[in-house]
């Protein structure tokens, strides 16, 4: 990739407070960027801004990061009131729940406010980029950046092209990714681009395995972990996720490239229907103490 000036790039959008928001406009305050932080309501922008503050207090107390430095990556973050105030930013990352129709409401409205030539980007993990990008006044100017799950610990962003983003708008949000500390790859805009496309039929098949009864889920996360060398077994993996977005997930592959293999496994069905999510909800393949 050759060169990208991200000198004109000095104020980050983050639409979106949640776990993958706050996440999000936590590395961007990190390398310097002024972030602006919206969600449904001031309030819950506000409360997005007090649990980075606390992520980043406890880096503090384990002598990971000064505390001046900590104060002003606080002071980066900016909570506004909605959408409609994100004339300033010159990029708007949106990260809300895998839902198309959430998304779409909140891209037109980010899309209305802001100023022409500004990028306007996803963190959805597998819904069409092209199709978000049509809705949009700027379809050249809007790509996927798919940041992983915790974001300030993980080091990859995956960048998805749609087929309208220009190659300049491809370069800036990779260039600002690696800004931000992460290693990039390119994936076409494809359903579950390329992370997902692998995880998810592996989470679904051990799924699949617990339904059954072939393995308890301690044993089939123990075979990924010291069988595969993985870091996390696919099971306890999910209920990191969050099962609701494992499901959503896997209904946009068996949707969309229309082969059974994809077909999500019923348990993970009964267990989103049961509001058994994961670690958000307190249970989910394993119970958590809250």
């Amino acid at each position: 990739m050759t060169d990208v000036d991200l000198s004109q790039v000095k104020v980050f959008g983050v639409l979106g407070a949640g776990q993958m928001g706050a996440g999000i406009a936590q590395v961007a305050a990190q390398c310097g960027l002024e972030v602006l932080l919206s969600d449904a309501s001031l309030e819950l922008a506000q409360k997005g801004r007090d649990k980075i503050a606390k992520g980043l207090d406890r880096l503090v107390e384990k002598g990971k990061l000064d505390a001046a430095e900590r104060n002003k990556i606080v002071e980066r973050i900016r909570p506004i009131a909605s959408p409609a105030d994100f004339s300033p930013a010159d990029i708007v990352v949106e990260a809300a729940t895998e839902n198309y129709e959430l998304k779409l409401k909140l891209l037109v409205a980010a899309d209305t406010a802001m100023k022409p030539g500004a990028i306007l980007a996803t963190n959805t993990s597998s819904i069409s980029i092209t199709k978000l990008a049509a809705a949009t006044k700027r379809p050249e100017l809007v790509a996927g950046m798919h940041f992983m799950n915790p974001v300030p610990v993980m080091k990859l962003c995956e960048i998805v092209r749609g087929i309208q983003s220009s190659d300049a708008t491809v370069q800036t949000v990779t260039a600002l990714a690696r800004k931000m500390g992460k290693t990039t790859i390119l994936s076409k805009d494809a359903p579950g681009f390329l992370v997902n496309r692998i995880l998810i039929p592996l989470i679904n098949e051990a799924c699949f395995a617990l339904q059954e009864g072939v393995g308890s889920p301690e044993d089939l996360d123990t075979g990924a972990k010291l069988g595969l060398n993985h870091p996390m077994g696919p099971l306890e993996l999910a209920d990191l996720i969050g099962l609701d977005t494992c499901l959503a997930i896997a209904e946009v592959l068996h949707r969309e490239i229309g082969d059974d293999k994809y077909r999500p496994a019923t348990i993970l069905r009964n267990h989103v229907a049961a509001g058994w999510l994961g670690r958000k909800t307190g249970k989910g393949f394993y119970s958590y103490d809250k």
